[in-house]
């Protein structure tokens, strides 16, 4: 892990903060401890980090549970942030990323006002009943049809509430079809992507970019690492300007994972600034100016 970590340490200064991730502690699927994720990040330069642990409501796969007790993840935090302090660690962020169903509305809403979060991220994992980790309906579906019908959902999703800050992974129907030729397009939807948009801005939400989205293209051998420029430049023309970047990291060597080539092609595309969630409000990363 350690040499992972070398050849990411590109920048002698600080790296801009990592909006998504997760530790073993709160996250069913977390791998990583407190400790190991503060001392990457620390490691790693990066400035600021929010945790944003599962919390997925009504799981339909019975075996795993995506919720936890949110008064001790209250109670627990604040010495999570003692020790990065101590240690000389990243600011820590108290997050959460919560995921959504059609019937959940208000239970969402409720668990989001349970803690002084600093930044809630809203996702979709659970595609016709199944999370799309599972799905092996997914894959068979056209690449169109596919695209289509989840960002519509995600369109709705975000119409549908209002107390989250962030839009997580907007091409998770993606991540586990294992096609290297597939990806979530905007010419595939664009009605959707629109629409999607037009919430997105209204209500003056971020939209995730997700470094494990593009960690898993390079792993398929895809010929469409990045994200669609399409979208973007789509999102900006239309009035767009909040982007977080996220690693979306569940262990220790993937945080900040693919940073430096993700700023570089925002750059490219005509994006000036990315944000962080603090006290619910976005905060430009003086970071991400400085870096190529």
């Amino acid at each position: 892990m350690l040499l992972a970590l070398k050849k990411r340490m590109i920048y002698n200064k600080r790296m801009i903060t990592d909006s998504h991730m997760h530790t073993k502690i709160f996250s069913t699927d977390g791998r990583q401890t407190p400790e190991e994720l503060i001392d990457s990040a620390k490691k790693l330069g990066i400035a600021n980090v929010a945790i944003t642990e599962h919390y997925d409501m009504d799981y339909p796969h019975k075996d795993e549970s995506f919720i936890f007790d949110l008064k001790e993840y209250g109670r627990t935090f604040p010495k999570w942030k003692e020790y990065s302090v101590s240690t000389g660690g990243p600011g820590l962020l108290m997050g959460i990323e919560i995921g959504w169903q059609p019937h959940l509305n208000a239970r969402i809403n409720e668990t989001v006002n349970s803690l002084p979060f600093d930044s809630v991220v809203l996702s979709n994992h659970i595609f016709r009943g199944s999370d799309i980790y599972y799905s092996k309906e997914c894959a068979l579906i056209p690449r169109e049809s596919r695209n289509k019908e989840y960002i519509a959902t995600l369109a709705r999703m975000c119409s549908e509430l209002d107390n989250y800050d962030i839009l997580a992974h907007y091409d998770y129907i993606n991540r586990y079809v294992e096609d290297p030729s597939s990806s979530v397009f905007y010419d595939d939807c664009p009605n959707e992507f629109d629409a999607l948009f037009e919430i997105l801005i209204s209500k003056q939400k971020a939209l995730e970019i997700n470094t494990s989205s593009i960690n898993k293209q390079i792993l398929k051998g895809s010929s469409y690492v990045m994200p669609d420029p399409k979208i973007i430049g789509r999102y900006i023309s239309m009035g767009g300007k909040l982007f977080t970047i996220g690693s979306d990291a569940h262990d220790a060597d993937r945080i900040g994972q693919h940073f430096a080539k993700t700023i570089s092609y925002l750059k490219s595309l005509g994006v000036n600034e990315v944000f962080y969630f603090k006290d619910r409000k976005p905060v430009s990363d003086p970071e991400f100016l400085r870096l190529s």
